[in-house]
């Protein structure tokens, strides 16, 4: 646990006593879960992965799900894709088409919707 509380100091340029002060976690309970004196409290690793984003079990040693998308703004569209079944249908439709079809069929929706591009 305490391998990963280092990774995220590291990754977040953050000192543990910053993150001791944000929390109210002391600096001496960090100390002995680095030495292995008890393991921390479900509630303090709550209060840890809330402090820096991360979901809880990132701490209980499950491998944290890789990002495929590089903005917010494409995940959304992806569960957009996912959620809706009429925008799956039309992706399906569109995945083994050319490129040149691709811009076929986007220049029909903007034409449809009056978009002047």
């Amino acid at each position: 646990m305490y391998d990963k509380f280092l990774k995220l100091l590291e990754n977040k340029g953050v000192s543990a006593y910053k993150v001791s002060q944000a929390t109210g976690i002391s600096q001496q309970t960090f100390t002995d879960w680095k030495h292995g004196r008890y393991e921390p409290k479900r509630e303090k690793i709550q209060k840890l992965a809330d402090y820096f984003g991360v979901d809880i079990s990132y701490f209980y040693g499950e491998e944290e799900k890789p990002q495929y998308y590089l903005d917010d703004e494409t995940v959304k569209m992806a569960q957009e894709l996912h959620d809706n079944p009429d925008l799956r249908a039309m992706f399906k439709a569109t995945r083994n088409l050319s490129p040149k079809d691709i811009a076929t069929f986007t220049k029909l929706i903007k034409g449809y919707r009056g978009d002047n591009e």
